[in-house]
C-alpha cells in the first residue's frame, strides 16, 4: 500500500483534487450534477409525504380528542311514545329528575322545531310531530370532573317514566378512542416505512456518487487522503441535499395545509364547510403538528448526511480489502 502523506492542503479546502487554472480546486462531486438534483427531488417528496402523515396524524388526534371531549360532556334521555304516554308531561317528569342529580350541569327539551330539523334531511320540511310517532329527546349537560352515576341515575328515569332509554354515549366514545388509536398506528407505520425508503434511497444514490468518481477517491485514499476525511466531504455534500430536499417537501406540505385552513374559514356557514369542520375541523395542525414537521425536515437532513457518511466507510472499506487480495 502507497504511504499515507501527512499534509495535502489542496485536499484540505474540500472535495479538492485538481487545480483548475484560476486556482479553484474540482470538486470530487459535482456540485450541480444530474444525480444530486434528482436526489433534491426525491427526498423533498418523501418529506412531502412523510409530513403530509405527520400532518393527517396530527388532525386526527385532535379532532378525536375534540370529539370524545363533547360527547363526554354529553348524554341523552330517549323517551319513545306509546298508546297511554303523555309525552309532555313525561318529558317534564324526566327533565325535573335528570335536573336534580348529581353530576348533571344543564338539561334540555330537544322541542319540536329542534327534532322537525333534525328529521328534516330524511323527512323533509314541514312536519307535524303529533302525527308521527316519534321519539322526543332530552340532551343532558354533564360535570366532566365529577360525572354522575348513570346507572343510578337510568334507575331513577326508568322507574318513573315507560318508554324511556339512556344514553351516556359510552359505546361511542370507545369506538372513538380504538379508531383514532389505530390511525394514529398505522399513521406512524406508513411515516417509518418511508423514511426507510429515504434512507435505502440515499444509499444508492452515495454508493453511485462514490462508483461515479471511483478513479479519483481511490486516488485521494491511497495516496494520503484518510477515509474518514472523505466521508466528511460527502457527508457534507448530502446533508446540503438533504437540507434543500426536506425544506422544500415539508414547507410544501405546510402550504397544503396553509391552503387547507383558508378554505376551510372562508367556507364557514356553508353546508359542505360545516360537513368538513365537523370532520377534520379547520385543518389547522397546531403546535405539535409544526414542531413535527420541523423535527422531520432535521432528521431527514440528519440521515441523510449519516447514511452516507457510513456508506462511504463501507465503500472505502471494501476498497482497501479489495486492494489487499490483490496485493
Amino acid at each position: 500500500m502507497a504511504p499515507r502523506l501527512p499534509r495535502l492542503p489542496h485536499l484540505r479546502a474540500g472535495l479538492g483534487f485538481a487545480a483548475k487554472p484560476g486556482g479553484k480546486a474540482t470538486p470530487i462531486i459535482p456540485q450541480q450534477n444530474v444525480a444530486g438534483r434528482a436526489l433534491t427531488l426525491v427526498i423533498a417528496i418523501m418529506t412531502f409525504l412523510c409530513c403530509l402523515t405527520i400532518g393527517a396524524v396530527s388532525l386526527v388526534a385532535d379532532t378525536a380528542s375534540r370529539w370524545q371531549s363533547q360527547i363526554a360532556r354529553e348524554a341523552t334521555i330517549q323517551i319513545r311514545p306509546g298508546e297511554s304516554l303523555d309525552m309532555a308531561d313525561a318529558l317534564q317528569r324526566a327533565l325535573a329528575i335528570a335536573e336534580d342529580f348529581p353530576g348533571v350541569v344543564d338539561a334540555k327539551i330537544i322541542d319540536d322545531e329542534e327534532t322537525g330539523r333534525l328529521l328534516e334531511p330524511w323527512l323533509g320540511t314541514g312536519l307535524d310531530l303529533s302525527e308521527l310517532p316519534v321519539p322526543r329527546l332530552i340532551l343532558l349537560t354533564i360535570d366532566e370532573a365529577n360525572p354522575p352515576d348513570f346507572p343510578e341515575l337510568r334507575a331513577a328515569l326508568t322507574a318513573e317514566i315507560d318508554n324511556l332509554s339512556l344514553d351516556d354515549h359510552r359505546s361511542w366514545v370507545d369506538r372513538l378512542v380504538k379508531m383514532a388509536g389505530t390511525t394514529i398506528i398505522i399513521g406512524f407505520a406508513v411515516l417509518a416505512m418511508m423514511i426507510v425508503a429515504t434512507v435505502l434511497t440515499v444509499v444508492f444514490a452515495t454508493r453511485g456518487a462514490m462508483a461515479g468518481n471511483d478513479p479519483i477517491i481511490e486516488v485521494l485514499h491511497f495516496v494520503g487522503a484518510e477515509a474518514r476525511f472523505i466521508a466528511r466531504e460527502f457527508r457534507r455534500h448530502f446533508l446540503l441535499i438533504g437540507l434543500r430536499g426536506a425544506a422544500s417537501g415539508g414547507g410544501a406540505a405546510l402550504l397544503i395545509f396553509g391552503l387547507f385552513h383558508v378554505w376551510s374559514v372562508n367556507s364557514m356557514a356553508t353546508p359542505q364547510g360545516d360537513q368538513t369542520s365537523a370532520l377534520f375541523g379547520d385543518f389547522a395542525i397546531g403546535l405539535s403538528g409544526w414542531l413535527g414537521v420541523g423535527a422531520l425536515i432535521i432528521l431527514i437532513a440528519a440521515l441523510t448526511a449519516i447514511t452516507s457518511h457510513v456508506t462511504v466507510l463501507n465503500y472505502l472499506g471494501e476498497m482497501d480489502r479489495r486492494a489487499l487480495e490483490h496485493s
